[in-house]
Formats: structure tokens, sequence, C-alpha cells
């Protein structure tokens, strides 16, 4: 006898849908740039502002100052475990740009 299955959900399909087409782990990247605040926290935040994700990881992020981009970048291994933390779609490298002066 034939097992008959039930219709999947729209719901199910686009999950489906996305997996497949690798269009999942694009939206978890570009959630990063949407949850940036929660994930760095208030202190980092606003002194940042990310831009986006390329396909391959990278992340572009806007700095106040130089004197701030060089402090991230000390901390970039520690930034990237949180923004990746549970995420199929991960950040492998973050390009700090200071925006601000430079200092003299």
């Amino acid at each position: 006898m034939r097992e008959s299955r039930r219709p999947a959900t729209l719901a199910e399909a686009l999950q489906s849908w996305l997996k497949q087409s690798g269009m999942s782990k694009r939206l978890q990247q570009a959630g990063i740039v949407e949850q940036w605040a929660e994930l760095v926290g208030p202190q980092i935040a606003s002194v940042t502002s990310p831009e986006a994700v390329t396909p391959d990881g990278v992340l572009r992020v806007r700095v106040a100052t130089a004197a701030w981009a060089s402090e991230l970048s000390l901390m970039t291994p520690r930034i990237l475990a949180r923004l990746n933390a549970g995420r199929t779609g991960r950040v492998k490298e973050i390009r700090w740009v200071p925006v601000g002066p430079s200092p003299k």
C-alpha cells in the first residue's frame, strides 16, 4: 500500500528552498548586520556602523576613529565568536574602516 504524505506547509517549503539555494546562509549573515548592537554591546555599537557581509563572509564595519578601529582589531577574535555563535552563515573576517579623523 502506498504511504501518503501530508503536503508541506508554506513555511516548510520556503525553509527547504532557502537551505537548498544557499540563501539561508546569506540571511543569517545579513542578520548579523541587523542584530549588531545586541551582539557587540552598547559601547562598541555607539562607535561603529556595520555595512554589509559579502557572500564569502567579510563584514565591513565603519568605525568612528582610527583609534577605535585599532582597538577593535585587537578584539576581533572575541567579536567573531559572538557574531558566529549558533549560525551557519558565518563571518570569517571583519574589516574595520575608520571614518573619523586620524590621530596626528
